[in-house]
């Protein structure tokens, strides 16, 4: 009978070592980053075959906005350009019609000098052909002040077209992370406008899961210090991952609304995030536990 009681009592005494070790420290709801993906171009949208739940990479295609208003301020751009350059051209036959004239009076003023040194020929002759090469070349300089605000006006229009192909590009609405695609706000063929949401992208490759613990606690926990992380797996048993502790907060705060005992909700608490590599059995709110 005495070898029956103590063998009770040291079932006993294991079974509350056991339940006590097994004992999560910290408590909390699992957090996905999610981002918020908007149009960056009004108009229609022609393409959106992305449905919820799709796994999309970074720098993947999301919607495409019409670009047919783009296209077409463009083509008026470009067309606009090209009645500069052939200004340009235009002034460059002026300026190579005065070089040329003005190559002919440099001979005929090449000769008036040496009939100036035989008296052949008057020092007015000599200052006629010269001033008439001092007004084409003044003819030439002016030309080429018309080319610069040309130039400048080509560049303005430049700039213009630049500002249509980043819209252009702006109009393929891309992903900015890899994830999940958990909402979609939008279809093919309805109108959207900048700054509209199209679909909101959670990673759930690593999620976090976000606990608080108490003053008493903090000395066990540290920044990169890893855990054991437990969702529940039926209705005993849990299932049990890995974690590292990210982020712990410098300031303490009441304890959140969700806890409800009245002793626990005037308490003072610290808030720690824990990354977790989810493997999908984890979701952004459900709860969690942590053992540090």
């Amino acid at each position: 009978m005495k070898t029956k009681s103590l063998i009770i009592l040291a079932a006993i005494l294991f079974t509350g070592c056991k339940n006590k070790t097994d004992q999560a420290d910290a408590f909390g709801n699992f957090e996905a980053t999610e981002v918020i993906v908007s149009a960056e171009t009004s108009g229609r949208i022609l393409e959106f075959d992305i449905t919820e739940g799709t796994q999309i990479d970074k720098g993947s295609k999301i919607a495409l906005v019409d670009t047919t208003l783009f296209h077409l301020q463009k083509a008026e751009i470009n067309a606009g350009m090209q009645s500069v350059r052939t200004r340009i051209s235009s002034i460059n036959a002026q300026n190579d019609i005065l070089n040329q004239q003005i190559a002919n009076l440099n001979i005929n003023i090449a000769r008036i000098e040496n009939m100036l040194k035989d008296d052949a020929a008057t020092k007015k002759q000599y200052d006629d052909l010269t001033g008439q090469v001092a007004v084409l070349e003044k003819q030439i300089a002016a030309n080429n002040t018309q080319k610069v605000s040309i130039a400048a006006e080509l560049s303005v229009y430049e700039s213009k077209k630049a500002t249509l192909n980043e819209q252009v590009i702006r109009s393929c609405v891309k992903s900015p992370l890899k994830g999940t695609v958990i909402e979609k706000y939008s279809e093919a063929g309805e109108m959207t406008a900048a700054g509209k949401p199209l679909v909101k992208i959670a990673d759930l490759s690593v999620i976090k899961l976000k606990v608080y613990v108490s003053g008493a606690q903090l000395g066990s926990v540290k920044i990169g210090q890893q855990c054991t992380v437990r969702i529940d797996d039926g209705k005993k048993g849990y299932s049990s991952f890995t974690g590292t502790i990210s982020y712990i907060s410098g300031k303490a705060e009441f304890t959140p609304k969700i806890i409800q005992t009245k002793e626990e909700r005037v308490t003072l608490v610290y808030a720690v995030t824990i990354d977790v590599r989810n493997d999908g059995s984890m979701k952004s709110g459900m709860p969690g536990e942590a053992i540090f």
